[in-house]
């Protein structure tokens, strides 16, 4: 018999929530000096595209 670990038991996650979420990496360009910066920010699965939008 398989010994079980005392964390697995827990019911850990059960709620979701964090499966919901996202993260989203938009390149901008630097209007001076022309170089790449990323911004990064975590959102709904459901607001992806706004938030892709509203970076461009």
């Amino acid at each position: 018999m398989a010994k079980v670990s005392k964390n697995s038991r827990v019911n850990r996650g059960k709620s979701g929530g964090g499966k919901n979420y996202v993260k989203v990496i938009v390149a901008v360009k630097s209007p001076t000096t022309g170089a790449y910066t990323y911004k990064e920010t975590i959102v709904h699965k459901d607001n992806v595209k706004q938030t892709i939008s509203e970076a461009n």
